[in-house]
């Protein structure tokens, strides 16, 4: 493990810019999220302290900004949910043990991914299966801020509750003989005397003690995706069900964040959001909308011990399924964001140290009673927008976060419950995948069932299921299409080292008389997900050049994320004033690369050539004339012929 405690200074002052902007726009998002679950909002910005110190100290993205993020924030709800079922807990606090357990141990299995080295196969996840996933995070987090932006409350709603009355009822029942049981009252015969036993104890039960647990029952009967869903009629059936005012102020700030992008990107629409809707809501709308309320100000509690009293129970195996399913996302999550900072700083970041630090900052979180949470993309790409270069800078994030909680924190108290909605719908709607949406029709359509799938999936049974099969499905495709490319006589060998590589037996004149002038890519097999890292690297690597020749007789088949790291690599390299030659397409890698318009797009016909040979000859007269980069649109649309003989590419 690299040495955390030494830091390069060279860029302090931009990286205190960049952590300082990082932070502004962590802090509306942190409490949002807190607020989303039971924990409350200030759990959130906890979480956002302990990641982003921790992660960006022992990580291994230089720019990374960690925080509660979406995923992890939908997850933590479902586990703090489950929590409470599965303890029996009537509050959360009785249930905070076995919560922060999870946290924890979650932390502890994702240092353990980088500590054996599991980073590196990241990248292996298919494009359609993270689009889908991402996309059904966003769906989830839209659904579940229905109620709070309407100003719904299920445990307010009278009829409701009437409803799981009869539940409750049962439910005090059950642990009346669970009690009797564990007491020995019961040894297996239900004779008379324990019958009358048990129902005089029922009968002892205060019927204010059953009406709460109704409101409880009420309350997780009209939670999570499927009981908004469910229950998506009774804000408007139910007397008083809308909260007209919250509503204004949850609509409000959705259109405050949307419209003062418009007017600048200096400061973050959401903060701008907040401060105005919560000062509107202060003065003219006093105790009618419900707020935040009262929280705990100063330092963090720290909490110590939790772990021990489950080891040798049986929910421990109940907590490492609930930490496994958050590791694994939180590393997903991580390191998707870690690629996003490797390709606008054109660094290369090291997976399993990044996972180290995620690991340790999500334990650091879990002895403050903060949420988890991974690499926040929206602000690690802030943070390198204005100035940030190294680790300081998320460490300047969490350090500007602690400062407000001791300074500002008896101000969140007056944050309307409406405006932390209205920010979260936002969140929601900008991690949808419309780029993968738009593209629907255009790709393989086994990329898009994946795709759908995993939405469905994500959004209905679960976030671990929907990644597992949504992988498994991937790879039998995969398999399929490389079998089919196989029975065509098509090679589909794993792609070659990104370098100056070998010339073909047809190259080296050329290469003798323009080696420093045009670079040539052998690309061979199929460009399918496991692709987009390597071909990220070569661009990277790239000698300074006019030409880049790419050779795709050789390529059988192109999937969706294939396609759109060519897409990246391209537009990278015209950015640098590179042109760029296809030569060898078949007709599906050119059917593919015309649906999305990256021909003529970015490669206009006249760059793609059915053999290397043509391109050779176009190649030497242009290079002589000097003209290489311009192309007339009557010879951008003109369409050439497909590449036929792989052995001549």
């Amino acid at each position: 493990m690299k040495n955390p405690f030494v830091f390069d200074f060279s860029n302090l002052r931009g990286d205190f810019f960049g952590g300082l902007t990082a932070g502004i726009v962590a802090l509306p998002l942190a409490l949002a999220f807190g607020a989303q679950t039971a924990l409350g909002p200030m759990s959130g910005l906890y979480g956002a302290i302990a990641i982003a110190i921790v992660a960006a100290m022992f990580g291994g993205t230089n720019t990374q900004v960690s925080g509660p993020t979406a995923p992890m924030t939908v997850v933590s709800s479902a586990i703090i949910a489950n929590a409470l079922v599965e303890s029996g807990a009537e509050t959360v606090a009785e249930a905070l043990p076995i919560i922060l357990a999870t946290f924890f141990l979650a932390g502890l299995i994702e240092m353990l991914f980088g500590v054996i080295k599991l980073g590196r196969y990241i990248k292996y996840i298919p494009y359609p299966v993270v689009s889908g996933f991402m996309s059904g995070i966003g769906v989830i987090i839209i659904i579940t801020q229905i109620f709070p932006a309407l100003g719904y409350s299920a445990a307010n709603d009278q009829e409701l509750i009437a409803m799981q009355m009869p539940h409750a009822e049962e439910v005090i029942l059950e642990e009346i003989i669970r009690e009797e049981e564990a007491d020995g009252a019961l040894k297996g015969v239900m004779d008379a005397s324990v019958i009358e036993e048990t129902s005089r104890r029922f009968s002892e039960v205060d019927q204010q003690d059953i009406e709460a647990r109704a409101v409880r029952l009420a309350s997780r009967s009209a939670g999570g995706t499927v009981g908004t869903i469910s229950n998506l009629h009774r804000p408007f059936s139910t007397p008083g069900g809308i909260n007209w005012l919250n509503l204004f102020l949850a609509l409000a700030t959705i259109a405050i964040i949307y419209g003062f992008k418009r007017i600048t990107t200096i400061v973050p629409s959401s903060l701008v959001a907040l401060i105005i809707m919560t000062i509107v809501a202060y003065f003219f709308m006093p105790g009618q909308v419900p707020v935040i309320g009262e929280v705990q100000e100063g330092l963090p509690p720290f909490y110590f011990g939790f772990f021990s009293e489950y080891f040798g129970s049986g929910m421990l195996l109940r907590i490492i399924e609930f930490a496994f399913t958050l590791a694994a996302l939180g590393a997903i999550d991580s390191l998707l964001t870690s690629v996003v900072a490797d390709n606008i700083t054109k660094t290369k970041h090291d997976p399993d140290q990044e996972l180290i630090g995620q690991g340790l900052g999500n334990m650091a979180a879990s002895f403050i009673g903060g949420l988890p949470g991974a690499g926040a993309t929206m602000r690690t790409v802030i943070n390198v927008q204005s100035g940030g270069k190294t680790k300081i800078s998320g460490m300047i994030a969490g350090f500007f976060l602690l400062l407000v909680l001791l300074g500002l924190s008896g101000i969140v108290r007056y944050i309307p419950m409406g405006v932390l909605a209205g920010i979260l719908i936002t969140v929601g709607i900008g991690i949808i995948d419309y780029k993968g949406f738009r593209h629907l029709r255009s790709v393989p359509k086994g990329d898009a069932v994946v795709m759908i799938l995993v939405l469905l999936l994500t959004v209905f049974v679960g976030l671990l299921e929907a990644v597992a099969i949504g992988m498994v499905l991937a790879a039998v495709l995969f398999m399929k299409k490389t079998a089919d490319s196989v029975e065509e006589g098509a090679t589909s060998s794993s792609l070659s080292e990104f370098s100056r590589e070998k010339p073909w037996a047809d190259e080296g004149d050329l290469i003798q008389r323009l080696g420093d002038r045009v670079f040539i890519k052998h690309l061979e097999g199929p460009l399918f997900f496991g692709f987009v890292s390597s071909f990220q690297t070569m661009v990277q690597n790239l000698p300074t050049v006019e030409v880049v020749i790419i050779r795709l007789g050789r390529v059988p088949y192109i999937d969706q994320s294939g396609l759109y790291a060519l897409e990246d690599a391209i537009m990278d390299m015209h950015s640098r004033g590179i042109a760029v030659v296809f030569t060898g397409m078949n007709e599906q890698v050119h059917d593919m690369m015309e649906r999305i318009n990256l021909i003529p797009g970015l490669v206009p016909y006249e760059h793609c050539f059915p053999t290397f040979a043509d391109a050779r000859r176009w190649l030497g007269k242009r290079l002589e004339e000097g003209n290489l980069a311009t192309v007339s649109d009557d010879q951008r649309n003109s369409k050439p012929a497909i590449g036929e003989n792989i052995d001549e590419m």
